[in-house]
């Protein structure tokens, strides 16, 4: 058996859109009972009677961020507080987080998804589930335990951090499958190297399922390299509930959104006007079966685009690409529009660089630079200066080549760069400083 749910994965387009339309009327209705989205509807007339069809969505503002953070805590509640049993926010710094609460039926519904995803790439309960990504107000480490507990594996709850410990973990119980961010399976990979091991010979990991951070397909398939397996991409945001909003299965030819309990645009970034399938632009969702925060066209600024055409898995759920970097992750330098994961594309193609770098933005004399630094590989030449001078000039070359600036580039020793055990830094703005 190859799905979770056949009768829901395998759906009928039109009968998958009556669903929708069924479920996004409940929403939009329980929207209404919120202080927040009960103002928005009343100052631009709308109520779930202005709903015929799917397309009507379009009729109602979007929702952003900064309107969660400014009626943080309760202002998007839709019931009692005595109904809640689970919060969870974003790691904000300044001001108030993201916060998303939970009753018992929001918490199943996303328990659910995650099972679904975790099944879709072969996960059963004859797995043994290591899960190396934080626990606590982050969704990643909850929302994977129990999606894996629902599908019956026997699960590790090892959390982020500690490498000698994630590995005698994996050795000793027989991991066969693990959740970690990409930036950190890249370091544990060096430790297992100190440790004279490797996945491939000495543990018995089937797949990893990677998120949280944008990632390029380059650093994906340097993953799979490295630990011998499958490598699954993973989408998921706290506003939406957390991992299992989009899945990839083993085709791995993009993620299959649960269309079920999600409606996706796609938008222009400038205009907000929907863009042909295919055609690059921001995610915009809205939640079908969440009944204590539900959201109305909640703008993720995640880029991305719908592939065109069915999956050779069967499933009638849409699949988007890979993402391109986040709208809000953008910078400019010397008038050019930068992505990170440009830079990263072109790094990862590097055999001779590790997995970690950094990209800082400066001033220097009132010109703008940025200087890109890189971990090189333990075997790399690190005391041959040609070569190492003629690899720098040939990053540059290449990501000149991607995004028309040509960068500094400062090659350095493998391990030397600032670590974090949650979502890697790779942008350091020092411009306004």
């Amino acid at each position: 058996m190859m799905y979770w749910q056949e009768e829901i994965e395998t759906l009928p387009t039109p009968k998958l859109h009556e669903l929708q339309l069924k479920r996004l009327l409940k929403s939009v209705q329980r929207a209404a009972m919120s202080p927040y989205y009960k103002k928005v509807f009343a100052e631009n007339n709308l109520s779930v009677d202005s709903i015929k069809s799917l397309e009507d969505l379009r009729k109602f503002p979007m929702t952003t961020k900064e309107d969660m953070r400014n009626n943080y805590p309760y202002g998007l509640l839709t019931c009692s507080t005595d109904d809640i049993v689970r919060m969870h926010c974003t790691s904000g710094t300044t001001g108030n987080p993201v916060a998303v609460l939970y009753n018992r039926h929001d918490l199943d519904s996303w328990v659910n998804l995650v099972a679904r995803s975790m099944f879709s790439v072969g996960t059963r309960n004859t797995d043994i589930f290591q899960n190396s990504s934080g626990y606590g107000l982050f969704t990643g480490g909850l929302g994977f335990q129990y999606g894996a507990e629902k599908v019956g594996c026997m699960t590790i709850p090892a959390g982020a951090g500690n490498s000698r410990r994630q590995i005698k973990l994996m050795r000793d119980f027989g991991t066969t499958t693990m959740h970690a961010v990409p930036s950190y399976l890249g370091r544990l990979r060096a430790v297992f190297d100190d440790l004279g091991l490797t996945p491939q010979k000495d543990t018995k990991l089937k797949r990893l399922f990677i998120g949280a951070e944008p990632h390029s397909e380059e650093t994906r398939k340097r993953i799979e390299e490295m630990y011998g397996c499958p490598a699954y991409n993973s989408f998921g945001m706290t506003e939406m509930n957390g991992p299992g909003v989009a899945f990839e299965c083993k085709e791995e030819k993009g993620m299959h959104m649960w269309e079920d309990c999600y409606l996706m645009e796609i938008v222009n970034p400038q205009t907000l006007e929907p863009v042909p399938d295919g055609e690059m632009g921001e995610l915009v969702l809205t939640t079908l079966d969440r009944e204590a925060l539900p959201l109305i066209r909640y703008r993720t600024r995640d880029l991305t685009r719908i592939i065109p055409g069915p999956c050779a898995c069967g499933r009638t759920s849409r699949r988007i690409d890979r993402f391109q970097g986040r709208s809000d992750d953008m910078f400019i330098m010397k008038g050019c529009n930068v992505f990170p994961i440009q830079i990263e594309r072109v790094l990862m193609r590097l055999p001779e660089l590790g997995s970690d770098y950094l990209i800082t933005l400066g001033r220097d004399n009132g010109a703008d630079y940025m200087l890109i630094q890189a971990e090189l590989k333990t075997d790399a030449f690190t005391d041959n200066y040609t070569k190492l001078n003629a690899l720098c000039k040939r990053i540059a070359a290449d990501i000149r080549d991607e995004i028309q600036v040509t960068p500094k580039v400062e090659l350095v020793d493998k391990g030397s760069l600032p670590k974090s055990d949650g979502k890697a830094v790779r942008v350091k703005e020092m411009r306004h400083l």
